[in-house]
């Protein structure tokens, strides 16, 4: 799998932000084919950092309803990565 391809966006959420200062953790969206192993890998190669674990998991899809239309928004994919001490990823440089 193409390296570009694995991860689709940063998780921005306030638990997402209080995990990034106090333990080092970032969250991405990633492509729900992509493997542990590629996960590190990309993460790795685009960010120039260490990763010292990568953890994945589901996330279930969500019924939405729009007056009497319901529908559902798809499942995807989370990996939660831990970087190694004194490396960081900024995702807003400006702010």
């Amino acid at each position: 799998m193409n390296l570009e391809r694995v991860i689709l966006r940063p998780v921005v959420t306030e638990k997402s932000n209080i995990a990034r200062e106090q333990r080092n953790v970032v969250t991405f969206a990633v492509d729900p084919k992509a493997t542990k192993h590629q996960i590190a890998r990309a993460v790795a190669e685009l960010f120039k950092v260490d990763v010292l674990r990568v953890r994945t998991l589901r996330m279930p899809h969500k019924t939405r309803r729009v007056g009497r239309f319901v529908g559902r928004k798809p499942q995807w994919k989370k990996a939660i990565v831990q970087l190694a001490p004194g490396q960081t990823i900024e995702f807003f440089e400006g702010v």
